[in-house]
């Protein structure tokens, strides 16, 4: 046990509030996010199947200890360290980078799965996807590497001339690092002007946007970062408002009414996560459980918006849509 961990530990034998003894022979499952409840309560619900499916029910044989950040992800530390000190079974980092990072610092010891879109090992959180090492498991989705494939289907639908915007997050700047390379490779390759705007919180949404609409943007690539999905109705309806064509990392935009969404299914990826969570307490070891890169690639086109933004779907592109909204 690290030095930290001991003292943390030790010094929160006498904080924490003692438990009845019914919940004191449940396990206990930490659940680390830099979002709110409000804006997880999907994730939350599809990561609770899973693990029902696995054998733990909530009130039953496990304890769920939250812990949001809010949008604050300079408290996600101090929260990972409150989970060690609560001693928790396992940590799940719920969609957060700077979440399954900041529970990797707190604990070398705790079982942690985490569910990220950037990569695992990039960051330093494993040694590799097929043997983790350590007390890490988890998912990965390919959110940064998609930001490039959505540049170039933004770019096959917009004139030559057009600027294209892209939306980051500068709060998860492991991921934003990754997402402006790509986006500067781009400009290279592609042989067109992108914008690079930022929100890391509700209130910098809409001025982004203005930022959009004073540069001329023609077309807006939303970042996978957890944050934007979590805000997915609001950013949704600016870019219906001011009538820009917006690629979306996740289904979830797609039926929230955006035009267009290329990547994967988030909730399924909770769904798995509570599996592995139950693996986990059933007894298997984090580092024996291959971290799954989850490389199923879904496009949908609302073909009904993008006539009201008089916009022309190539028809290769409409040809590999698996989901289509006349």
């Amino acid at each position: 046990m690290r030095r930290r961990e001991f003292i943390v530990a030790f010094g929160g034998a006498a904080a924490c509030p003692l438990v009845s003894h019914a919940q004191s022979a449940m396990a206990v499952i930490g659940f680390l996010s830099g979002a709110s409840f409000g804006t997880m309560h999907e994730a939350v619900a599809a990561f609770t199947r899973g693990l029902a499916d696995a054998g733990f029910s909530e009130g039953r044989n496990v304890v769920i200890e939250y812990r949001w950040a809010e949008g604050h992800n300079e408290q996600l530390p101090t929260l990972a360290v409150d989970l060690v000190r609560r001693g928790v079974a396992v940590i799940v980092a719920a969609a957060s980078t700077p979440g399954a990072l900041a529970a990797k610092d707190a604990t070398d010891t705790i079982p942690i799965v985490f569910f990220i879109g950037t990569d695992p090992v990039k960051v330093g959180l494993i040694k590799s996807l097929a043997r983790p090492g350590g007390n890490i498991t988890g998912i990965t989705v390919i959110n940064v590497e998609l930001i490039a494939k959505s540049l170039e289907v933004a770019h096959t639908l917009m004139p030559p001339a057009t600027t294209i915007g892209v939306l980051v997050n500068p709060a998860n700047a492991p991921q934003t690092a990754s997402e402006r390379e790509i986006v500067s490779n781009a400009e290279r390759t592609l042989g067109r002007p992108f914008v690079v705007v930022t929100a890391s919180t509700p209130d910098e949404i809409e001025p982004a946007f203005t930022t959009l609409v004073s540069e001329r943007v023609g077309a807006l690539v939303v970042s996978g970062e957890t944050f934007f999905l979590t805000q997915r109705n609001h950013v949704v309806g600016l870019a219906a408002h001011h009538m820009l064509p917006t690629i979306y990392p996740y289904r979830e935009y797609f039926l929230a009414g955006g035009l267009m969404s290329y990547g994967t299914r988030w909730l399924d990826e909770f769904y798995k996560v509570g599996i592995s969570t139950g693996r986990i307490l059933k007894g298997e070891k984090a580092a024996d459980l291959p971290v799954e890169q989850v490389t199923k690639i879904e496009l949908a086109i609302n073909l009904k918006l993008a006539k009201t933004l008089n916009l022309t779907i190539p028809e290769p592109l409409l040809g590999r849509a698996d989901e289509v909204i006349e």
